[in-house]
């Protein structure tokens, strides 16, 4: 089968910007260029890949083949890195990070001030998404590295960078707020607001282990969203204190017995060698920043 990296290229490019216009923008090709190395791929699998409509959606063939053409050309991205690093020729790379939420917003600053300072030929670029999205990232050659939440087994070559507890958040004027710790059953007069964003696994076994029922009495995407919810007093949450820094002044973060912690781990992908960027961040990483508790800048009783 001739498939080339370019025409590989064009077909992700095409998916991820949902049009061959800007598709071939983001690659710096004509239009038309972009067309034809998307047919001539698609007369070599035997399909059309995309849906010619606006905007541009794979087709079933598409969808299938579409992670295997990001794997390739990520194990592409880390064979030319490899080799200059192999000839000690220090050349700019772009590697892609996927991160949750919470840790896009309370660890991913120092972390991407200490790399740039000390790693000025890596450019990282940031894909924000949920939990469950990481690894599958990571798999298919979407991003080259992740901070996966709670990864099981741990793995190979990872490293921890932070563990942080769940907290209930709630207004400062709440009765419990400002007990040293509460339990769920003591916030059941509340209705509780869920963030689908991630951690959600994680709070559903808090209930598990208190004996109690996981009833979200509303189930909200955005973060932002849902402390704004607590703020306006619609109820109270549970979150990890990497978001404390998002909290206004007026909710508090009280600790929760039992006490529940999650690890942050900073990874490569295990279906494919580390991309040389990945080992260096990772490697400067370990060396800098010591795996504790993760930071917070706002109130909390503990």
């Amino acid at each position: 089968m001739d498939v080339t990296l370019r025409q590989l290229g064009v077909f992700v490019a095409v998916t991820d910007h949902e049009g061959f216009g800007t598709g071939a923008a983001s690659l710096g090709m004509s239009q038309s260029s972009v067309s034809h190395a998307l047919a001539a791929l698609e007369r070599t699998v035997r399909g059309e890949l995309v849906h010619r409509d606006i905007p541009v959606r794979p087709t079933p063939l598409g969808e299938t083949l579409l992670p295997h053409a990001r794997a390739a050309l990520a194990a592409a991205r880390g064979l030319t890195a490899a080799a200059d690093a192999h000839h000690g020729t220090a050349t700019a790379s772009t590697i892609g990070l996927a991160v949750p939420p919470t840790v896009a917003r309370g660890l991913l600053p120092r972390l991407l001030r200490l790399w740039h300072q000390h790693l000025p030929d890596t450019e990282v670029r940031i894909y924000e998404g949920l939990d469950q999205e990481l690894a599958r990232w990571l798999a298919d050659g979407t991003v080259d590295a992740a901070v996966l939440v709670d990864p099981d087994p741990h793995p190979e070559g990872g490293l921890l960078l932070a563990t942080d507890t769940f907290h209930a958040v709630l207004r400062a004027d709440h009765p419990l707020a400002h007990e040293e710790s509460i339990t769920l059953a003591d916030l059941l007069e509340d209705p509780l607001l869920a963030s689908t964003s991630g951690c959600e696994p994680q709070i559903t076994r808090l209930h598990a282990q208190a004996g109690l029922p996981y009833r979200p009495a509303q189930r909200i995407r955005e973060l932002t969203t849902l402390l704004a919810m607590v703020e306006a007093g619609l109820g109270v949450a549970v979150i990890p204190t990497l978001a404390a820094s998002m909290l206004p002044a007026t909710l508090i973060l009280t600790p929760l017995q039992p006490r529940l912690e999650r690890r942050l781990v900073l990874t490569g992908p295990s279906n494919r060698p580390w991309h040389p960027h990945v080992t260096a961040i990772r490697d400067l990483t370990a060396h800098r920043t010591d795996p504790a508790s993760a930071p917070t800048d706002h109130p909390t009783r503990t």
